[in-house]
């Protein structure tokens, strides 16, 4: 027997899925990461820490991402943000000025402290849809997670949340979730731009092929991640 999928609506007016980010260049993909829909899905569940056994169980399954836009309307550029993380503050005897200096984990100076500059990207007005295939034996746990979320719920970063219901239902099928999410998109008035889809062999010519490092193996304070093969089909592409 074949597994369920879940539908997950994505809109809000910041959206950001990094996937090789570091702290002074935080960028952000064309859409959402395997990794940043599965700590939504364990913000909804209350699951913190390494959650190895969940991430082991998710690591196969299907995901297919929809991206939607205003008819006829031009997508918006990316939005720059630029931070400036413990500036002006001096390491001396005031203890509140110290709490304000970046520091290591262990509370140590970090090499080169003092002052640091970091530029986050942010994909605006954006709109997904994704087709999650979810175990069988947890659907309805993790449905009823995504309708009354234990932690909040946020599209890549924390000050992203989310403009509309973000759980959308089950399906038997992704095709049945792919043409409720078209049904969503419709009343919206927006229209398909591109999906991206799990790598096939014999798909190569649908689309751009792409490899990605966000496959979730351990969450936590030390994360590890696997890679995955998609492919970005466009629109124009579509049979």
């Amino acid at each position: 027997m074949s597994n369920p999928f879940i539908l997950l609506w994505l809109e809000a007016p910041l959206q950001s899925w990094g996937a090789d980010s570091r702290f002074g260049r935080r960028d952000t993909l064309d859409f959402p990461t395997k990794s940043g829909l599965l700590g939504l899905l364990c913000c909804a569940l209350g699951a913190g820490g390494e959650q190895r056994e969940l991430l082991a169980a998710m690591a196969p399954l299907r995901q297919t991402v929809l991206a939607f836009q205003r008819k006829k309307a031009e997508r918006p550029p990316l939005l720059r943000d630029f931070q400036m993380v413990g500036s002006g503050y001096d390491n001396d005897d005031d203890k509140w000025k110290k709490l304000m200096i970046p520091r290591k984990r262990d509370g140590s100076t970090a090499v080169g402290g003092g002052s640091k500059m970091t530029y986050r990207y942010y994909l605006q007005e954006a709109t997904f849809a994704t087709a999650m295939e979810v175990p069988a034996a947890r659907t309805k746990e993790f449905a009823e997670a995504l309708q009354a979320p234990v932690w909040d719920l946020y599209l890549g970063r924390k000050c992203c949340a989310p403009t509309d219901f973000v759980f959308r239902g089950n399906f038997d099928t992704e095709t049945a979730a792919i043409e409720a999410a078209a049904a969503i998109a419709a009343e919206k008035s927006l229209t398909e731009s591109f999906r991206v889809r799990d790598y096939a062999p014999g798909n190569e010519h649908e689309g751009e092929s792409l490899v990605l490092n966000d496959v979730p193996v351990q969450f936590g304070t030390r994360k590890q991640y696997h890679e995955r093969r998609v492919t970005i089909i466009h629109e124009s592409n579509e049979a």
